[in-house]
């Protein structure tokens, strides 16, 4: 039996499609530098109510939902990165590449077709610690750019990722200004869009903190009928060791009109400037002892439509991890979503309690992690009928796993590792 290893062959499970990749990217790396391999994964199993396959709970309207005992998938991303050339000023030239996989629980792990996917999503070239840049850098290609999420959400509420070019980090009067042109988001932005991403970092407010400020400008796509150019605008603030109680802090305040309702990234081109954004974002990170560990959280976020009608999003929750020993963990999470829209206000409230083998540590952020989990939540009618007309078949719709009812629970394994 022959197999074709043609990335492009529909026939093979996207692992196996993307490995062409990745080898042709070792073999054709120079040797005499090091080659770095990074990563994430998180794969489990869980069953909801003991009826069929997990089904995860999220508020529609939210933006994000809380993770713990609450993800649906296998994911996992694999990154190579390779120091191609290090020149007499000190600075270097390297290739980075990161493959991306997906898989809905309840189906085979193909990681293609209709539950699954793989892909690129980041292939890039960089030129850092570049001397005439005061130690910034050129880059181009896919990439993840200035990055900002909250952990235990995986809401990601300023993420420039996209594919284009940037200079990154130059340093002038002690601040670090960025900016980068792009016309992609990912691979699931159909359109080309230009968009200019520019942010200055380095503003030392008070000891341990700093503001950074970002400006996103979306021109308006030429080819796309009745489109509109768009912007937003950043400013956020972190702070280490709170109080001196070695709590972390990161405040954000978000705006953006038209397209630029995405708050960072592309939103959508037919939105005019009477369509607006505005978000608060407030997260806490903390290890007070070397057991006892969590992160929480408060998103607010008022939504102006076209058409005049509103919608607000409220997301309050925490985490917190306490370590009976040095290797068992056990993990709670409290999370609650509130969305007022035409309608009705729809309310969702998750709980999930995890008993955990750390095999690495104690800490909140040690990985891997080992979970058995069990996580109820309640709904109202309103979140119901929203999940019902906006998300036929999903956990809060009448037509999900938990039927009519208002309440459900799911109940499995899994194992998180990041290197």
């Amino acid at each position: 039996m022959q197999i074709s290893l043609n990335p492009r062959s529909s026939r093979l499970p996207g692992a196996v499609r993307v490995a062409p990749y990745l080898l042709a990217l070792t073999l054709a790396l120079p040797q005499v530098q090091a080659l770095e391999f990074t990563g994430y994964v998180r794969s489990g199993v869980g069953s909801a109510d003991g009826n069929g396959s997990q089904s995860c709970f999220q508020l529609p309207g939210a933006q994000s939902k809380y993770r713990l005992g609450n993800e649906c998938e296998q994911y996992s991303e694999l990154d190579l990165r390779q120091d191609l050339l290090t020149l007499d000023d000190g600075s270097v030239v390297s290739v980075e590449a990161m493959a991306q996989l997906f898989n809905e629980y309840g189906h085979t792990p193909e990681f293609t077709g209709e539950h699954g996917f793989t892909r690129m999503n980041q292939m890039f070239a960089e030129w850092s610690n570049v001397p005439a840049l005061n130690g910034g850098s050129l880059w181009a290609g896919r990439r993840f750019y200035k990055r900002n999420d909250i952990h235990i959400s995986d809401f990601f509420y300023w993420n420039q990722s996209a594919t284009g070019a940037g200079i990154e980090d130059y340093e002038l009067g002690g601040l670090k200004y960025s900016y980068a042109f792009s016309r992609k988001d990912s691979v699931f932005q159909q359109e080309y869009i230009n968009r200019h991403d520019f942010n200055v970092a380095g503003f030392d407010t008070n000891p341990g903190g700093e503001l950074e400020f970002g400006l996103s400008y979306i021109d308006k796509p030429r080819h796309i009928e009745g489109a509109y150019s768009g912007w937003s605008i950043t400013a956020q603030h972190k702070q280490k060791d709170v109080f001196g109680s070695g709590a972390n802090n990161t405040f954000a305040l978000q705006y953006g009109a038209g397209p630029g309702t995405a708050l960072g990234s592309t939103g959508d081109v037919n939105l005019d400037d009477s369509a607006k954004r505005y978000r608060l974002v407030e997260f806490f990170d903390w290890q007070m002892t070397p057991r006892i560990g969590g992160q929480f959280q408060v998103v607010y976020q008022k939504d102006k439509q076209m058409d005049q009608s509103y919608q607000n999003w409220l997301s309050v929750g925490g985490r917190t991890t306490y370590a009976f020993t040095e290797q068992f963990k056990l993990i709670g999470e409290l999370g609650r979503d509130q969305v007022q829209a035409p309608g009705g206000t729809r309310k969702l409230t998750k709980f999930t309690i995890a008993p955990t083998w750390s095999p690495a540590g104690p800490g909140f952020w040690v990985r891997p992690e080992f979970r058995l989990y069990y996580t109820y939540a309640t709904w109202n009618q309103a979140a119901q009928r929203a999940a019902s007309e906006l998300a036929a078949g999903s956990a809060l719709s009448d037509s999900g796993a938990f039927e009519t009812a208002l309440h459900g629970s799911n109940f499995g394994a899994q194992v998180e590792y990041w290197w």
